[in-house]
C-alpha cells in the first residue's frame, strides 16, 4: 500500500532526531495516539509499516462518521490530521528496539534501513496477521467472500448461502452468528471437533445445515464465490465463507526488550497471540506501551483507535510527571547553588536535568 505523498521520508539529517512517543505502526491505533499525543504538543513519530491488516477489505464498517470508507483513505486522512499538528509520519519498517543508557526511560528504535531515532516512550501498534486455514482458495478470496467477523461484513452478505467452515469448536458459534444475516447457512465440520447434542440441537432449531467431511477448496467463477468442493468432489453452492483464522500479534521487534506474545485460549482452544497490557496499554516494560490488534485481538477500527488514544493520554500523563520531576530537580539544584545560578556550568547542569538526551533538539545515538 502506498503511503501517499504527504507523508515525510526520513532523511540522513533526521538519522539522530529524538522524540516524546515513537509510534511504530500507522494503522487508526497509532495515527489516533499520534494525532492526540500531537495535540498535546508532544513531539511524535510515526513509523509505519504500510501493511495494514485490513487492506483486502473494500470498506471500513462501525466507524461512526465514516461508514464505508475504504482503508487507504481512511488512514490518508489520519496522516493528514496527524501531521496538521505537527507530527511526523514516515515509511519504513523497525527491525528493533531497546533501552537507552542512563537513569532516564528512553529506546533507540532502529529502522530496517539502517537509521536509528530515539523515544523517550514507544507506543508498538503493528497490529497482528491472520493466519488462515490451509484450504484452496481461501487466502485468494480473503477480505472479499472470505470472512471472520459478522459486523465487519454481515451486512454485505445479507440474505445471501452462507457457509461456515469450522476448523475449531467456535464454528458453531460463527454459525448461530451468521443466522442473524441470512437464514440460509451451512455448517462444514470439516477439520473441527464433533458436534455435542446440545449443538446439534442448537443448530437444528436455527435450520441451519451441518455438513461432514473435509473441504478440498472454493469454486470460483468470474471471480466470485460460487461454491465450496469437499473432498468427495460434492460441490455445495455458496456465496460466501466464514473462517476462524488464528490471529497472531506483529510483535517481533519487542524481542530485544525481552517482550513475548502470550496465547490467548478460549475454551481451551487457542485463538492467537498478543502482548499482555493493561487497560491503559502499559506493558511489563517501563515506557512501553501497546494499542490496537496488537494486544486486543477482539479490536475493530473504531475499537482500535479508542485504544491509541487511551494510550496516548497515559504516555502523555507519563512524561508530565518525569517532566516535573526534571524541573523539580533543577529547581533544587538552583537552590543549592544560588550564587552560580546563572553561570555556565550551572546552566549546562539544568540543561543536561531538564532536557536529558533531547538538549538543543538533538540526540545522541550511538552508531
Amino acid at each position: 500500500m502506498t503511503l501517499g505523498a504527504e507523508v515525510v521520508k526520513v532523511t540522513e539529517q533526521s538519522e539522530s532526531d529524538s522524540y516524546d512517543v515513537v509510534v511504530v505502526g500507522g494503522g487508526p491505533a497509532g495515527l489516533s495516539a499520534a494525532l492526540t499525543l500531537s495535540r498535546a504538543r508532544r513531539s511524535v513519530l510515526v513509523v509505519d509499516g504500510g501493511q495494514p491488516r485490513n487492506a483486502p477489505a473494500g470498506h471500513v464498517h462501525n466507524y461512526l462518521g465514516r461508514e464505508g470508507i475504504p482503508p487507504g483513505e481512511l488512514l490518508a486522512i489520519g496522516r493528514r490530521e496527524v501531521e496538521g499538528y505537527g507530527g511526523r509520519v514516515v515509511p519504513g519498517d523497525v527491525a528493533g528496539a531497546e533501552p537507552t543508557d542512563g537513569p532516564d526511560i528512553g529506546f533507540v528504535v532502529r529502522l530496517a534501513e539502517g537509521m536509528s531515532v530515539l523515544g523517550r516512550r514507544l507506543l508498538v501498534t503493528t497490529g497482528l496477521v491472520d493466519e488462515l486455514p490451509d484450504v484452496p482458495g481461501v487466502v485468494e478470496r480473503w477480505g472479499r467472500d472470505v470472512l471472520h467477523c459478522p459486523y465487519c461484513h454481515g451486512w454485505e452478505v445479507r440474505d445471501q448461502p452462507i457457509g461456515v467452515l469450522a476448523t475449531v469448536p467456535a464454528g458453531v458459534y460463527q454459525a448461530l452468528l451468521f443466522r442473524q444475516w441470512s437464514a440460509d447457512v451451512t455448517l462444514f465440520l470439516h477439520t473441527a471437533p464433533p458436534l455435542t447434542a446440545e449443538q446439534v440441537e442448537q443448530l437444528a432449531a436455527r435450520d441451519i445445515t451441518v455438513v461432514p467431511g473435509e473441504v478440498a477448496g472454493l469454486e470460483v467463477t468470474d471471480d466470485e464465490l460460487t461454491g465450496v468442493r469437499l473432498s468427495s468432489g460434492r460441490v455445495v453452492a455458496r456465496r460466501a465463507v466464514v473462517v476462524a483464522p488464528l490471529f497472531s500479534a506483529r510483535a517481533s521487534l519487542l524481542a530485544r526488550l525481552s517482550m513475548e506474545p502470550a496465547q490467548l485460549q478460549v475454551g481451551g482452544f487457542v485463538m492467537g497471540t498478543r502482548i499482555e497490557a493493561d487497560p491503559s496499554g502499559a506493558t511489563s516494560v517501563r515506557g512501553v506501551h501497546v494499542a490496537g490488534n496488537v494486544a486486543d485481538l477482539h479490536a475493530q477500527v473504531l475499537t482500535s483507535a479508542a485504544a491509541g488514544l487511551a494510550a496516548a493520554a497515559a504516555l502523555n500523563a507519563d512524561l508530565m510527571a518525569e517532566d516535573t520531576g526534571r524541573a523539580v530537580a533543577a529547581l533544587r539544584a538552583g537552590r543549592e547553588h544560588p550564587a552560580g545560578v546563572f553561570s555556565g556550568p550551572s546552566e549546562q547542569e539544568v540543561c543536561d536535568r531538564v532536557l536529558g538526551e533531547r538538549r538543543h533538539g538533538l540526540s545522541q545515538v550511538r552508531a
